[in-house]
């Protein structure tokens, strides 16, 4: 995926290397901060309809799992090629892609 490339070149140049661990932590935070646009900007779940998301925080959260994606040797686009595959068979299968579990 490029973007994996990317962000790899840019931990890389930058010598931002961490642990695993560390990037799954920076990924969870990140969602995190979108959670907390969801949860203000419909005051606490009472307005739906008002949901903002910053796109910056999108990409700090993307730029997390593509991070996360690397330090474990899983490349990102092929991973989403597996969900995606999974899901069409979920949906062809019972019209659901949840796993029923």
């Amino acid at each position: 995926m490029d973007e994996q490339r990317r962000v790899a070149e840019f931990v890389a140049r930058y010598d931002l290397q961490t642990p695993p661990e560390f990037r799954l932590l920076d990924l969870v935070s990140e969602l995190g901060e979108v959670a907390k646009n969801a949860t203000e900007s419909t005051d606490y779940g009472d307005h739906p309809s008002n949901l903002e998301l910053d796109s910056d925080e999108i990409g700090d959260v993307c730029f997390a799992l593509l991070a996360l994606a690397e330090s474990v040797d899983v490349d990102a686009g092929d991973a989403l090629d597996e969900a995606l595959a999974k899901y069409e068979a979920r949906m062809d299968e019972d019209g659901s892609p949840g796993s029923g579990e």
